[in-house]
Parts: structure tokens; C-alpha cells; sequence
């Protein structure tokens, strides 16, 4: 028996279909945390709100989507939540990447409720004397939290939001079960046409584990070149 031939699968079209699921996959990822992070970050600052009605709706929001699989969330947003639309806008929804959409969708919401922790337990780290010298100096608690206490938290909290980003990363490829043409979707293609799912899956968990390699390495960076300061 031969060896894994790559050159099938790396070139011509099939290359050009691994290619596309890969960057579809890198744009799942940006773009669903540049919507999880404030997201996140918002729900942080109403769990810990001194308001009992705000510190109970983060609670429910980052608790409630916690406790269902991400397989869930997909499903639901993808057949459940767009039964819901009126039928001209679930018509355009579907000519116009509803995959993709609701793969965004499901994909911000889980990681912003985990993100959310991450956040609370940085602004939990800021020692209480910021906020009070920031307000002794005449700032509102609103911008004490925006322009002292936040800043300090976000820093803390780069190493397990970066861990949530690798999360992310792996996390896209479950989004091939509602039809998003990401890496895995695509090489699942490749292997149907080409029957070859050694050198298919292989390709595949290799970009899979340089972007988790190169995530985790920006982790590693981050440790070392900016120690956190709380005080």
C-alpha cells in the first residue's frame, strides 16, 4: 500500500473547496468575537450590577445558555428560530447564507456567556480602592467602570479569553451539522468525491491544529511580555 497522496486533495478544485471552508472558518471565528467579546462584557457588568433585577437577568442569560450544547443552539436557531419569521424575510434569510447567519448567531451567544465569567472574574480581580479613587477624582460610576475599573479587568482576563478564542476556533467546525460550508463541511465534500479521507482529514486537522497552535502561542506571549498588575 502507498503512502497519503496530498497533491489529490491540496489541488485543483478540491483544494480550492478545503481552501474556502478554511477561510470561512477564520471569518466564523473574527467575526463571532467581535461580537461575543462586548456582548460578554455587557452581560458581565449585569451579573454584577448592584441592582438585583440586572444581576438576575445576566444570571439567567450566561446561565441559561451555558447549560445548553452548542449542537442545541445550532438546531434551534437554524430549524426553530427562522419558523418563526414572517415568510417574505425567512424566504431572503435563506437566499442570503441563513447557514452562516445562524451559525454567527448560535456560535456569539455561547461564546459571549463564557466570555462573560471570564470578565466578571477580571472585574472581580480590580481592587475596589480603583473604583473609589476614580470616583473620589469626581467620575460617575458609569464611567469609573468604563475609563478605570474595565480597562484592568479586560487585561486580566486576555489569557482565558484567548483560551475562549481557541474554544472558538475548534467550535466552528460543529456548525458543519446545519449546512455552514466551513472546513469540515468542505472536507467531508472532498472525501465523498475523492474517497479519500486519510489525506482529506488530515489536511483538515492539520489547519485545525496550526490556528489552535498559533492561539495558543499568542496565550503564551501575552503571559510573559504583559504581567498583570491589579494594584
Amino acid at each position: 500500500m502507498g503512502g497519503l497522496d496530498l497533491h489529490v486533495v491540496l489541488s485543483g478544485e478540491y483544494g480550492r473547496w478545503l481552501l474556502q471552508g478554511f477561510v470561512l472558518s477564520l471569518e466564523l471565528t473574527g467575526l463571532t468575537l467581535v461580537l461575543a467579546l462586548p456582548l460578554g462584557t455587557l452581560w458581565a457588568v449585569l451579573r454584577l450590577s448592584p441592582r438585583a433585577v440586572l444581576r438576575g437577568i445576566g444570571f439567567a442569560l450566561v446561565e441559561g445558555i451555558r447549560s445548553i450544547p452548542l449542537l442545541v443552539h445550532l438546531l434551534f436557531w437554524y430549524f426553530g428560530a427562522t419558523q418563526l419569521l414572517p415568510g417574505p424575510l425567512r424566504e431572503w434569510l435563506y437566499a442570503h447564507g441563513a447557514e452562516t447567519i445562524c451559525a454567527v448567531i448560535a456560535l456569539t451567544l455561547y461564546t459571549a456567556a463564557y466570555m462573560a465569567e471570564d470578565v466578571r472574574s477580571g472585574l472581580r480581580a480590580v481592587p475596589r480602592t480603583q473604583r473609589e479613587a476614580a470616583r473620589a477624582l469626581g467620575l460617575s460610576g458609569v464611567a469609573a467602570l468604563r475609563l478605570v475599573v474595565l480597562p484592568q479587568a479586560l487585561r486580566i482576563a486576555v489569557p482565558p479569553l484567548l483560551s475562549q478564542t481557541l474554544n472558538l476556533w475548534k467550535n466552528t467546525s460543529i456548525a458543519t451539522v446545519i449546512g455552514t460550508a466551513e472546513l469540515m463541511y468542505e472536507a467531508q465534500r472532498v472525501e465523498t468525491a475523492t474517497f479519500r479521507g486519510a489525506e482529506t482529514f488530515a489536511v483538515a486537522t492539520l489547519a485545525y491544529l496550526g490556528v489552535s497552535l498559533v492561539i495558543s502561542l499568542l496565550t503564551v506571549f501575552w503571559q510573559r511580555r504583559v504581567p498583570v498588575r491589579t494594584a
